[in-house]
């Protein structure tokens, strides 16, 4: 079957694309921005890259039809394919149905900690033998790829709550039916799609819905907005960790996050990581727990999880040199920014910490989180918001309410020689953002490398 993808060049349509290729398609696609790293991908992949949306390129007419979920009405493909009446579906049911229907689908969502979740629990299954499948909205460094295609029974997808596509507004994950399902929190984002938390929770009951009775759902007994989706109705078995009348249970050996224990009844397994933050100890247990739900044991998943390397762009470090640090990272909510610098707090104690944040999300740009951020960058000794020219919000006021040192630009220029002249010896720098960032990444640490 040929199948052609619009809007392929997403983390998400890419990976689609990828996988549908090892299924035997032959696949083509097009974005209106086709650049590295993941043009590279598909290309070596053997999968052809239309530039931009003539219609032309639905001639002769493919198979099938993807449509990514950046593409709307009066975009000129998606208007000639409708004019045409041309086969077409959004990504997420194309997977559900093609891929994921007969498989053991573990399925991971949440507001924060989805990408890095799928990761350790992917990892976790390889290093047990059962050589899963997977479809993740990030890079994990132990595999290298962001989606692969395996004969086994078992699939690790993120689970994301945006929509399908412009003529399917329901969130993606609704399609995928999960077997196990782990909702890692749940709090306000997306103020493009969604008008308040109510309308985020509603979608994930119907994820909710449609976990099989034999299925489980595993979440943080302490999160009450999890708990709120939870009363609408839910008929699987439910798996809550955290609390203290909870069968799992983590203890932290090492204040960072570094070290710790997983306790699952009469049983304690540990895990020696390179990874820190409490918040990554909780992705890791649930990561844990929902291995154990086809029968990984608990001291294979602390095995599989001490070799854990990683995501790129959450935490990865781009730079290290004379005593200076530099981190890439995607976080994008005042919740993540927080816990973030919380994590590099406790694993450098008292080394300087210099955060650079893009508030760049379509919710961000929105202005929603605004008055939330200042209080975000607490655990930071020094602060650098960048404006970019889709804020129209005063991001100068943030800068202003933090409690640590902190000063907004937009220019880049400007930004980069403050950054650089702040780098001292035993500094670390958080550049937290889920775009581009203006090429900020390589120009300081070219910069700095001189």
């Amino acid at each position: 079957m040929h199948i052609h993808i619009l809007g392929i060049c997403g983390t998400f349509m890419g990976s689609l694309a990828q996988l549908a290729k090892s299924a035997g398609h032959r696949v083509s696609g097009c974005d209106a921005n086709v650049y590295p790293p993941m043009s590279t991908q598909l290309e070596q992949a053997g999968i052809t890259l239309i530039e931009g949306f003539d219609p032309q390129q639905l001639q002769p007419a493919p198979d099938l039809i993807v449509v990514g979920n950046a593409l709307s009405r009066g975009n000129p493909c998606v208007e000639y394919m409708l004019d045409q009446q041309l086969a077409y579906i959004s990504g997420p049911q194309w997977l559900g149905e093609n891929l994921l229907r007969n498989k053991h689908v573990l399925a991971v969502s949440g507001t924060h900690g989805k990408t890095s979740t799928s990761s350790m629990l992917a990892k976790i299954l390889d290093a047990a033998g059962l050589n899963p499948g997977f479809l993740i909205g990030g890079v994990p460094q132990d595999f290298g790829v962001s989606a692969r295609l395996t004969d086994s029974g078992y699939f690790v997808v993120e689970a994301d709550e945006y929509d399908s596509a412009f003529f399917d507004k329901r969130s993606k994950f609704v399609h995928y039916f999960s077997n196990t399902l782990v909702i890692n929190n749940l709090e306000f984002d997306h103020a493009d799609i969604f008008e308040n938390l109510a309308a985020i929770q509603k979608q994930f009951h119907h994820m909710v819905r449609t976990v099989p009775s034999t299925g489980t759902v595993i979440y943080p007994a302490a999160d009450t907005n999890i708990a709120t989706v939870i009363e609408q109705g839910c008929w699987s078995q439910l798996q809550a960790f955290g609390a203290e009348a909870s069968d799992w249970q983590y203890r932290l050996k090492a204040e960072d996050g570094s070290s710790f224990e997983v306790l699952y009844r009469d049983q304690i397994a540990s895990v020696n990581w390179q990874q820190s933050g409490l918040h990554n100890v909780l992705n890791g247990l649930s990561a844990v727990i929902a291995a154990h739900q086809v029968g990984v044991s608990l001291e294979q998943s602390c095995v599989g999880l001490s070799d854990f390397v990683g995501v790129k762009r959450r935490m990865e470090v781009i730079y290290q040199n004379r005593g200076i640090t530099v981190y890439d990272d995607f976080a994008h909510h005042p919740t993540a920014i927080k816990t973030t610098i919380e994590g590099l707090r406790a694993k450098v104690g008292g080394d300087a910490i210099i955060a650079v944040i893009e508030p760049r999300s379509a919710t961000m740009k929105l202005g929603i989180h605004k008055d939330s951020l200042s209080a975000s960058v607490s655990g930071a000794d020094q602060v650098y918001w960048y404006q970019n020219p889709a804020i129209d919000w005063d991001i100068n006021a943030v800068a202003s309410a933090c409690s640590v040192p902190a000063t907004a630009t937009a220019d880049i220029q400007q930004l980069l020689q403050m950054v650089v002249q702040m780098a001292t010896a035993e500094t670390h720098i958080v550049i937290m953002s889920n775009g581009g960032f203006e090429g900020f990444h390589g120009l300081l640490t070219e910069r700095l490398g001189r």
